[in-house]
């Protein structure tokens, strides 16, 4: 599959990384190709603009700073339209943690995908890969088992697609319905990082169990 990452930060490094591992073709969409031609040349990837991501992908990746995710999903423009869209971005604030804990610029009455998902409704998201560091994200391994990937999105198709990525990627999926659910999604992202910003632990991640 080809699949189109639009970032090119860690979290868009990694995924991109993991894709090309699992024999995906990928493209890194970014404002400055030039910059990530040496990683592309290492990880047999492309890197493009934006738009030019946007069309190469079947399926594509937003993985950018929150603060900037609906403005990059319009940059992407045409290319993005009726295709799915993996949303990893999480509303963090610009304001330094309380005693370990993040600022979110959304409310629990609203969340950032429902925000993109009103901004481009001819695109199909679906949020996944948000409560994790990236250092998890491809094949972890845990002694305890798979973990869970929490994901939601108004399109059945487009959370079963992305449900098989989760699953490629070594995690069991909870699917929690449509964009609404990124109201409690999203926030796990701050109890993620809790552990993380009191005692440096960032290794860990969510598993659900069932009886």
């Amino acid at each position: 599959m080809k699949v189109g990452i639009l970032g090119s930060g860690v979290v868009a490094q990694t995924l991109a990384a993991g894709f090309v591992k699992h024999s995906h073709s990928v493209m890194l969409g970014t404002r400055s190709p030039a910059k990530l031609a040496d990683w592309a040349a290492q990880n047999k990837a492309q890197v493009g603009s934006f738009a030019d991501t946007a069309a190469f992908g079947e399926l594509v990746v937003l993985a950018v700073k929150g603060s900037v995710a609906e403005q990059v999903a319009k940059s992407a423009g045409a290319g993005l339209k009726g295709k799915v869209v993996m949303d990893t971005t999480n509303p963090i604030a610009d304001k330094p943690p309380t005693n370990g804990v993040l600022s979110f610029f959304t409310t629990l009455e609203g969340s950032l995908l429902e925000r993109l998902q009103a901004a481009r409704a001819d695109v199909r998201f679906v949020k996944a890969f948000n409560s994790v560091g990236n250092a998890r994200m491809v094949n972890p391994v845990f002694k305890d088992g798979r973990p869970t990937m929490f994901i939601c999105g108004n399109d059945e198709t487009a959370r079963n697609d992305v449900a098989k990525i989760c699953n490629q990627f070594g995690w069991d999926v909870q699917d929690l319905g449509k964009a609404e659910a990124a109201r409690a999604i999203e926030p796990l992202c701050i109890l993620w990082c809790i552990p993380g910003f009191l005692r440096n632990e960032w290794t860990h991640a969510y598993s659900v169990l069932h009886t």
